[in-house]
């Protein structure tokens, strides 16, 4: 079937809508199934660079329709605002979908995530206080607003005055100012009646696109190794960011999945707390990072950095079912004269090649590198795999041979058009 999914392979900001976007030149929906907007997604386009929380990466394109499904939770304050400076900038939103199914984000939720997250004081867990994790546990509850309850206003309103008083009582069991519930519901309610328009069926809208052979792309947030099951957890997302959650998120089936994309940066980078093998407390670190311009879309947050890691690509690899690899920021390494790749794990004296299932004991390994001579050329220019560095050339047949699977497109620059189809 005609099915896409793009995954993160690392702990997120691996340059997914770079790659979204030019996948999206060959399908028709562009499907987000998980995360809310605590992630996100810079395109950048002609000089010009969209950050999307929300809206699929996609929308830039008139011939796509895009979709956030029901996995997402939606945080309509962000979301009115992403569409008005889209359509500020000449981009229509106007087709638009979110599911019914979709659950919503609402003050409480926000209020909630900053008091849990100060209770856990030196273990915090470095959450975007977005409200997104304790939007899931309601969901998990069955407590949750899904979207499809604001075509019945009077309704949603009274539903949301309800949650409202009741969350309002946990609020100051905790010590907290409450909240002002009429305040909320007004502002709401008018949210809710301008969300109307996109409410729609998206299971049925997505499985009648199949019908007709149309191109779907499934769009993940955040990534493998924040997924709730099987990342570093506690430090993890609040959802399933893993293949396996695409099909969950949107309503379609496995079996109607084609091709899985896992992304991966050239190096490794992370935000907040866990475990990082590969992490690099150095000049390294420093260069990836400034060089990267490694501070968060949403945040500002700087990130943490360290040499690629291959042993978690091969985990990312079994998890998601890779059919192929792109490889983002090759041309960060511009500059070193020699690169590492860490190819297994030292863990009390012993090799090993697998991934720890528990974040304690991946805390302890330490990394085995490869170290290859460095290219230093600028790649930024670069658009066919023969013009590339014998160096460059043998850091990407590394990574293929370790990960199993080939990689497909070598990013060398923040531009849209930045990036080369690599045959070895």
């Amino acid at each position: 079937m005609p099915v896409t999914v793009v995954v993160g392979a690392q702990w997120g900001d691996e340059g997914k809508a770079k790659i979204i976007d030019l996948l999206s030149k060959e399908h028709t929906y562009v499907v987000r199934y998980q995360g809310g907007h605590n992630a996100g997604h810079t395109v950048v386009v002609d000089d010009q660079k969209y950050a999307l929380q929300l809206i699929p990466s996609g929308v830039l394109y008139d011939h796509v329709v895009p979709v956030i499904a029901n996995g997402v939770v939606v945080d309509m304050p962000t979301l009115f605002k992403e569409i008005d400076t889209l359509e500020g900038r000449g981009i229509s939103c106007s087709g638009l979908k979110v599911s019914s199914l979709a659950h919503l984000i609402f003050p409480w939720h926000q209020t909630h995530d900053a008091i849990a997250e100060a209770v856990r004081g030196d273990d915090k867990i470095g959450t975007t206080l977005k409200g997104i994790g304790p939007a899931y546990a309601d969901k998990a509850r069955r407590v949750g607003v899904r979207v499809g309850e604001v075509v019945d206003i009077e309704r949603f309103a009274a539903t949301v005055k309800a949650r409202a008083i009741a969350e309002n009582a946990l609020i100051e069991q905790a010590g907290e100012p409450p909240l002002d519930v009429d305040e909320i519901v007004a502002r709401f309610v008018e949210y809710g009646r301008r969300l109307q328009p996109y409410v729609a069926d998206t299971v049925t809208l997505l499985h009648t696109a199949l019908g007709r052979r149309e191109q779907v792309l499934l769009e993940g947030a955040q990534a493998t190794f924040l997924d709730l099951d099987h990342g570093t957890y506690p430090y993890v997302t609040s959802s399933n960011p893993t293949a396996g959650g695409a099909c969950a998120g949107t309503g379609l089936g496995p079996r109607d999945i084609s091709r899985i994309v896992g992304i991966t940066k050239a190096y490794t980078t992370r935000v907040g707390a866990g475990p990082f093998p590969t992490e690099l407390l150095d000049s390294d670190g420093d260069t990836l990072i400034d060089v990267g311009r490694e501070f968060g879309t949403v945040t500002g947050r700087r990130r943490r950095a360290g040499w690629l890691d291959c042993v978690m690509l091969r985990q990312a690899v079994r998890l998601n079912s890779l059919s192929e690899v792109a490889l983002t920021k090759l041309d960060i390494l511009d500059g070193f004269e020699s690169v590492k790749v860490c190819t297994a794990y030292r863990l009390d004296g012993e090799l090993i090649d697998y991934y720890p299932d528990r974040s304690a004991v991946l805390a302890r390994v330490e990394p085995v590198y490869e170290t290859l001579s460095g290219w230093q050329t600028d790649l930024s220019a670069t658009r066919e795999s023969g013009t590339l560095p014998k160096q460059a050339k043998a850091f990407l047949a590394l990574v293929e041979a370790q990960v199993g699977v080939p990689v497909k497109v070598v990013g060398v620059g923040a531009e849209r058009d930045d990036y080369l189809l690599w045959t070895p």
